[in-house]
């Protein structure tokens, strides 16, 4: 039997290879029975280390001094660059007053830098790269399944209609296809990406583990960590569904009227590797939302409405009183604002506590523990909506005194960051007049606000430059101008916006793509929004008062 590549015998003398192993030459890497040291160190060579078998592999390897043949290099000296220096090295003048650090802490400390590295790679980023790896997989899976259901959605539009427009569905359906190749060769792409990178990882891995065993000194001190290569990670992708918006039946404008194929919607959003960050996966809209609960809160005129977390909410409208209730509806708690007026719009921040702007006073005030503080009072302007950002800063939207100009101020504290108020151009960003401009921030961090005026829901970037404009969706049944008054966003990036003229929801994608109407909850004067964790949608309805809890999300 052969010892060597037999991996059930046990250890044998590589000299006489009949001997059961007792010692072992740390310097040559030889097994030695007892009768076979003697003839190992029988060679007058003298850097044979022999130690007991189970002690193998435990002497470092020291490189020779490039001075001092003769001598082994033990230390680095910190003042040259820490290159390996021998004790008659450090007694020289070349290294005289020089500090030097002995070569055993360095190679154990980078022996727990690749323990580590191999730790964070194999627990979190190879699982990680899993993960998107599988996502797209699960994208690619679905791909049959979601186009079916966009063809059988055209199918059936097509049955109600004659003979005359079958080269038409044919066109389209031929489209359709087309962007489903387009669609799946997107997704293809970046899993190869994923894919490479994966081999790459595993590369890795199997050099440090190699690393890891090995006693060698030179090698070990020179690895370099690809660890901050590795947790760049590369954008996620998320290709969303083209959808198909069916018209009613007109002769002379047949084909314009039949129904439209939205074009693919690839977003890339920054993808972070964080070990305490919730995981999300990918939720695909209701063909139906769902009304789950109605909360009538008692105001003549709701305004706004925001998610304290699932079970509470605080609501206000046009009164001093600002109320929180529970999902059920139950009247939590009441705060008066201190000017003794009906505050512009409420916020909560990431710790629980309730903000809310005064345009009476100018003021954006905070509630913690019951006590009202005031956080920004503010000269020349009036602030009029306000959302809190994922960094906790707080986004303001305010009107000048006369009410002519519009603008967007960020504040860290009570601190002014940013202020966002005219194009490249040098062009008003937001409309002025107006007392109804409420805002959120999207998870890619654009800044989203609902101008009512304007008709139009504009969205910029953290750093202020436009992005788009949203006017409003082409539709035979919306027939009234398009006024965006409450404005949220979800853990998809969609973004929410409140159409008041015509009693309905409009659903976007974070490029501003119109992906459905949800109008089918007996909505009234929509006005105020906002989504809990769960991406549930609170609504509130402006003259009845209620507040409407609607499932929208698979």
């Amino acid at each position: 039997m052969d010892p060597h590549s037999t991996a059930q015998d046990v250890h044998r003398c590589e000299l006489c290879e009949t001997a059961i192993v007792h010692s072992y030459c740390d310097f040559c890497h030889v097994n030695l029975c007892i009768a076979c040291i003697g003839k190992h160190i029988s060679d007058g060579y003298d850097k044979h280390k022999i130690v007991p078998f189970q002690e193998r592999r435990s002497t470092l390897i020291y490189p020779k001094c490039e001075t001092h043949s003769q001598k082994n290099c033990k230390f680095q000296c910190k003042d040259c660059n820490n290159i390996f220096v021998c004790s008659s090295c450090m007694a020289s003048e070349q290294h005289g007053r020089h500090k030097f650090v002995e070569v055993t802490e360095v190679f154990k400390t980078k022996k727990d830098d690749i323990k580590k590295d191999t730790q964070e790679i194999e627990n979190h980023i190879s699982p990680t790269y899993e993960e998107i790896a599988h996502d797209l997989e699960n994208q690619l899976a679905n791909l049959d399944g979601g186009y079916e259901k966009l063809t059988s959605a055209m199918s059936k539009q097509g049955e109600q209609w004659h003979r005359e427009i079958d080269t038409i569905i044919n066109k389209m359906i031929t489209e359709l296809s087309e962007i489903k190749e387009n669609h799946r060769d997107i997704l293809q792409k970046h899993l190869n990406e994923i894919k490479q990178i994966q081999s790459l990882i595993k590369e890795t891995l199997k050099t440090i583990r190699k690393i890891e065993k090995s006693t060698e000194v030179s090698s070990t001190i020179k690895y370099s960590s690809k660890i901050r290569k590795f947790s760049k990670l590369p954008p996620k992708v998320q290709v969303s569904l083209p959808t198909f918006i069916p018209k009613p039946i007109d002769r002379e404008k047949l084909f314009s009227l039949f129904g439209q194929i939205t074009p693919l919607s690839t977003d890339t959003e920054e993808n972070v590797l964080s070990l305490n960050q919730p995981k999300t996966s990918v939720r695909e809209l209701l063909d139906e939302p769902k009304l789950v609960t109605t909360i009538q809160t008692g105001y003549e005129n709701l305004r706004s409405v925001t998610c304290v977390n699932e079970d509470r909410i605080w609501t206000s409208g046009t009164t001093i009183d600002i109320k929180c209730f529970n999902i059920k509806g139950s009247l939590l708690q009441t705060i008066k604002t201190k000017s003794r007026k009906w505050p512009n719009d409420i916020a909560v921040d990431r710790d629980g506590n309730l903000l809310y702007c005064d345009g009476t006073d100018r003021t954006v005030n905070i509630v913690k523990n019951g006590q009202t503080e005031e956080l920004i009072r503010l000269q020349g302007w009036v602030p009029i909506n306000l959302c809190v950002t994922s960094t906790g800063d707080l986004l303001v939207t305010m009107c000048s005194n006369d009410w002519t100009q519009s603008k967007v101020v960020r504040y860290s504290g009570s601190t002014e960051k940013q202020t966002i108020q005219f194009d490249d151009e040098g062009k008003p960003m937001y409309s002025g007049n107006d007392q109804i401009k409420y805002i959120t921030e999207n998870r890619n961090h654009d800044i989203c606000v609902a101008d009512c005026k304007a008709g139009a829901v504009v969205v910029v970037n953290q750093d202020g430059k436009l992005r788009w404009r949203y006017t409003g969706h082409p539709s035979v049944t919306k027939n009234n101008p398009f006024k965006p008054r409450g404005i949220t966003t979800d853990s998809q990036s969609r973004i929410l916006t409140a159409d008041w003229s015509n009693l309905c929801i409009h659903i976007l994608d974070q490029n501003g793509q119109f992906l459905r109407f949800i109008d089918n909850c007996d909505l009234k004067n929509p006005n105020g929004l906002c989504v809990d964790n769960n991406d549930n949608l609170f609504m509130c309805e402006f003259f009845k008062g209620n507040v409407k809890k609607v499932k929208y999300l698979k």
